[in-house]
């Protein structure tokens, strides 16, 4: 393995920005690291601890056993919990029964850009919802503990609730992409073993209507073992297609449900399944991750403390959806379980504007928002203007999710959104993880930031970065990302993933020995990690090592790049040679000169093995609707292959701009010839 720093953008070690609002928070390394050194020589009690501030039905007997296959554990065993009543009950006993939990605001405006739809839920309210949701469930379907069902729902109200529902029953649920195809959904479905399906007659986005009801009667076809549909009518649409046999109307359902139905949660073991949830997965069966109940409960219980520093006094705005196992764990359960008011929003990010997402910070007051790099990358592009019309001083903290945020967003985020007045994070984390493992932690100890790393381990948590062998590597050398202990919250028993005992193991353990996270990264002389992107999405050029998103984070500190997306393709003489699709900044121009420009410039910060053989000027990258490029369809484009599935695709218009500028270059290639 290539340990050859020079192939990377430089870190900017040498940053450091402590704030003095935050001053009773801020703390020296030294004293992190004595902090993490206590948590990590006694993982358990530090475990215990936590696990100590929520409420249990039945408090747990030990922190942590094996469990009934390798490299299975369970968390907290004999104890008793349930999800439901720790976001719900707990909170309508209290003086936050009338609080608000949910600010929900549909996609369509009117024509001063004000929103049509609004509905705001207090915690009673929700608590309500979710008792009559569970009424239905159990009285009407007969859904009981170990049953499960799957969720093919946008981003409205009723999915929360019906989350919740099945969280207070003991019913497994599988929450599916609102975005995915039919069949995607229909192997998910199938998989899982789901008796019901529940969805909308659809949703907006980008101002068009998606139909999800039709899109789930073409999944059924393909599941023999759903009993039935039920249908949340959200944009009551008259020529939806019913199959009087089992389709259900949600709404009809509820009016058979008593407006004071109760339901009581069930105690649940600790280790006992809460969801399983779906890695996409460019190749092969989805891998079907478990989540527990008293594991995930810990482990998102303390980083909403501790990495989002929520205060009674907050709005909290994560901005993914809810499909996403970000939408899981800091949409739904994290805030809620600790009493948050949250923001949930339908659509698209610059729907009908590109500064929706600032009118609604400034509409509701939100004080800590969780997005991620590729949204911001995508509005960093558009006229700053969009931001200044807008009042954010609400905000007190930022995060970012989903993958490496590159310096220049960093700065992005802390000065333009952030008027430099807000710690600025980027959080690491996956879905195999449940919740966060790595980031700055302003709730608990803020150590001194630095544009685009992730910061240090979470107290409890020992991670490694290690070469081929597993050997440690040196400070600032590239390498493998492990964790080495077991952490509440990681894939949960009896199997880790779903009936797949063998294939969890052989996935994440078999390489290392420890849990292998698939990424790359750095840990800098202070400790800091740097992650930077998978390592799969990593070039051989002439025999070294480059990662794609190093060459897009250089790219992207060019000032006329917003976008920047790099593939590798077959080389006779060098093996594998990186080609660049990059979006400019509005105003920006793309000159005659631009891709000799952007050439140069990767020479002067990487140097010339990473420069690009082409770089392409398009208007918009190939993404998923939750923001994610799809490079395997720029790659494929590039290399002739077929482009598979794109259902997430947000617009098919940008895959066809990416296949029109790389035939014109085949073109030109062939009158020089």
């Amino acid at each position: 393995m290539s340990t050859d720093t020079s192939l990377r953008e430089p870190l900017p070690y040498e940053e450091r920005i402590i704030l003095d609002k935050w001053a009773d928070r801020s703390c020296t390394l030294e004293q992190y690291r004595r902090l993490h050194s206590e948590c990590t020589s006694n993982p358990e009690e530090h475990w215990a601890r936590v696990a100590r501030e929520i409420d249990w039905f039945k408090s747990f007997e030990r922190v942590m056993e094996p469990g009934d296959h390798p490299n299975v554990y369970r968390w907290f065993p004999g104890g008793k919990i349930n999800f439901s009543y720790l976001c719900l009950d707990r909170h309508v006993r209290t003086r936050n029964r009338n609080k608000v939990a949910i600010v929900w605001e549909g996609e369509p405006v009117d024509d001063r850009g004000q929103p049509l739809e609004k509905r705001v839920l207090s915690y009673y309210d929700l608590w309500r919802d979710v008792n009559r949701a569970a009424y239905l469930m159990s009285r009407k379907l007969r859904l009981k503990k170990g049953d499960a069902v799957a969720y093919y729902m946008p981003m409205v109200p009723e999915l929360p609730a019906l989350m919740l529902a099945a969280a207070r029953l003991g019913v497994i649920f599988t929450q599916v992409f609102s975005g995915f195809s039919a069949e995607a959904l229909a192997t998910r479905v199938n998989d899982v073993g789901a008796r019901y399906i529940f969805t909308t007659d659809g949703y907006y986005r980008r101002g068009s209507v998606i139909r999800t009801k039709d899109i789930v009667d073409k999944a059924v076809k393909d599941c023999p073992d759903v009993e039935g549909v039920v249908i949340t009518r959200r944009l009551g649409l008259k020529d939806m297609t019913v199959d009087h046999e089992r389709d259900m109307s949600y709404d009809v359902l509820l009016r058979e449900v008593p407006a004071n139905a109760y339901v009581e949660p069930e105690h649940l073991d600790s280790s006992d399944i809460l969801y399983v949830l779906y890695t996409s997965g460019t190749t092969g069966k989805p891998k079907g991750i478990i989540h527990d109940n008293g594991g995930y409960a810990v482990i998102l219980h303390a980083t909403m403390k501790w990495v989002f520093d929520i205060r009674d006094e907050d709005l909290f705005w994560c901005t993914a959806d809810i499909g996403w196992v970000t939408g899981h764990s800091y949409v739904v359960f994290g805030p809620l379980m600790v009493g948050a008011s949250i923001v949930m929003y339908e659509g698209a990010p610059d729907y009908p504007e590109p500064d929706r997402w600032w009118s609604i910070i400034e509409r509701y007051g939100v004080t800590i928002f969780y997005t991620s790099p590729t949204a911001v990358r995508a509005l960093m592009r558009v006229s700053h203007d969009y931001v200044r019309r807008h009042d954010l001083s609400s905000l007190r903290l930022i995060h970012s999710v989903g993958e490496p945020i590159n310096p220049s967003a960093w700065r992005w985020l802390f000065e333009t959104i952030g008027g430099g007045r807000c710690p600025v994070g980027s959080t690491w984390w996956m879905t195999e993880t449940g919740g966060i493992l790595i980031s700055h932690t302003p709730g608990l100890c803020l150590i001194p930031l630095k544009p685009g790393t992730n910061g240090w381990p979470l107290p409890g948590i020992e991670v490694e970065v290690v070469d081929d062998k597993g050997r440690p590597v040196k400070d600032g050398e590239r390498g493998y990302l492990i964790i080495k202990r077991p952490w509440p919250g990681m894939l949960g028993p009896p199997t880790g993933m779903w009936r797949e005992p063998e294939r969890y193991s052989e996935t994440y353990f078999s390489r290392f020995g420890y849990f292998f996270t698939g990424d790359y990264a750095i840990r800098d002389s202070d400790g800091y990690i740097w992650v930077l992107g998978r390592a799969d999405e990593v070039l051989k050029v002439a025999g070294h090592r480059i990662g794609t998103y190093e060459i897009e984070s250089a790219l992207v500190s060019h000032p006329s790049v917003a976008e920047a997306a790099v593939v590798g393709i077959p080389d006779e003489v060098k093996g594998e040679v990186p080609i660049a699709y990059v979006v400019l900044r509005v105003g920006a121009t793309a000159g005659s000169n631009m891709e000799n420009e952007l050439k140069e410039w990767i020479r002067e910060k990487m140097g010339p093995i990473s420069v690009p053989k082409n770089v392409f000027v398009v208007n918009k990258l190939p993404k998923t609707r939750s923001g994610k490029i799809m490079r395997r369809v720029i790659r494929a484009v590039a290399t002739g292959m077929l482009i598979g599935d794109v259902t997430t695709l947000e617009d098919q218009a940008a895959v066809e701009e990416v296949k029109a500028a790389y035939e014109e270059m085949l073109k030109d290639l062939a009158k020089n010839e």
